[in-house]
């Protein structure tokens, strides 16, 4: 069965996809949200650790975007490109969760499908 399932999310996991999600980077053919890889000292965190703080970069993605938007529009700044780039980033990784949750719901839905 191709597509994303558990052995390839946590390849994924491991390969650093989750680890640091302040900015977005494009590594060894595997797109993600952070480029740091993971050390051996370091505490794993749950699923629903890493969820939360996705979810928070995402925020503060946005909020960053909705910033620098003001600011272009109130005259502070002219740098369009910067603000563009913002804008960009946080679209990218709000639609990234958009479909981090959907398959989420899928999973949920097939395993309440399963017959005990």
């Amino acid at each position: 069965m191709d597509g994303f399932t558990v052995s390839n999310a946590n390849r994924w996991m491991d390969a650093g996809g989750i680890r640091d999600t302040k900015s977005l980077s494009y590594s060894d053919g595997i797109p993600s949200l952070g480029g740091a890889k993971n050390s051996e000292n370091t505490t794993q965190l749950s699923f629903a650790d890493t969820l939360k703080q996705a979810i928070g970069s995402v925020n503060t993605m946005q909020l960053s975007a909705d910033k620098a938007a003001q600011e272009l529009a109130t005259g502070r700044t002219d740098n369009v490109a910067d603000v563009m780039v913002a804008t960009e980033k946080a679209d990218i990784a709000l639609k990234l969760m958009v479909q981090v949750r959907n398959k989420i719901i899928d999973a949920y839905q097939e395993v309440m499908k399963m017959q005990v």
